[in-house]
């Protein structure tokens, strides 16, 4: 069995900061092993990218995985963890060092930017969250 999982993040934020919401889908190869969407409170845009990758890193790691690959439609998020942007907002830089605790738990993680029509399902599953509030 892989210890490798593929992962579709989005994170969702109406009226950015309003009511947030981030999606994930974990996948071993091409099968879907787990997938929530979440409400997250009053928040960013931003806080909800890396609150939706932290999320999934750690429902990664419960499940099992030694092996993780994200990918995000958030350029932003993407940048900073791969290090070509600098993180300067003092709540992100809090989020990052999560994030980073987080991901040193795998052998291997590498997270890509991909176009939003790529990452359909993590986004449903962020504005079905959102939907349900109301």
């Amino acid at each position: 069995m892989s210890k490798k999982a593929t992962i579709f993040i989005d994170g969702a934020s109406r009226h950015n900061p309003g009511p947030a919401s981030v999606g994930v889908v974990i996948q071993r190869g091409k099968k879907v092993v787990d997938e929530f969407g979440k409400y997250i409170g009053e928040t960013t845009n931003n806080v909800a990218e890396y609150t939706a990758c932290i999320e999934a890193l750690q429902r990664a790691e419960k499940i099992g995985f030694q092996e993780v690959e994200f990918f995000s439609d958030s350029e932003l998020l993407v940048r900073q963890i791969n290090g070509q942007y600098s993180v300067k907002d003092a709540r992100l830089k809090l989020l990052m060092a999560c994030l980073l605790q987080a991901k040193g738990k795998f052998k291997k993680f590498s997270i890509h930017h991909i176009p939003r029509e790529k990452n359909k399902r993590a986004d449903a599953l962020a504005n079905q969250a959102l939907d349900e509030l109301q």
